[in-house]
């Protein structure tokens, strides 16, 4: 049972830095929002490791909730790129930093 263990958490620092990187590096809000959901299932994968490593339900249980949050995030993240796309304005984050008309 603990053989598997530190690969699935090598494979979540893996999937996280790569999810960090995009978020630093790009300027697209979809790449960005892509980016942070990779993180949060890195997150997911590093939770659900350490339940069942420790034999407990607690680590499936917050995965549970961190899929919730990462769904509302997404919902609303995707309405504010829909609304500036459908202003006319550009999608870059760059000049999305100030909400100003």
């Amino acid at each position: 049972m603990t053989g598997l263990f530190p690969g699935f958490l090598i494979l979540s620092a893996g999937l996280f830095s790569v999810g960090a990187v995009g978020v630093l590096v790009r300027r697209n809000p979809l790449v960005v929002f892509m980016s942070i959901e990779l993180m949060l299932n890195a997150a997911n994968l590093a939770l659900i490791t350490f339940a069942r490593y420790t034999q407990t339900m607690a680590g499936q249980v917050f995965a549970l909730f961190v899929i919730a949050v990462a769904a509302s995030e997404v919902v609303v993240g995707l309405a504010l790129i829909t609304g500036v796309y459908r202003s006319g304005r550009r999608l870059d984050l760059d000049e999305l930093s100030e909400m100003s008309e």
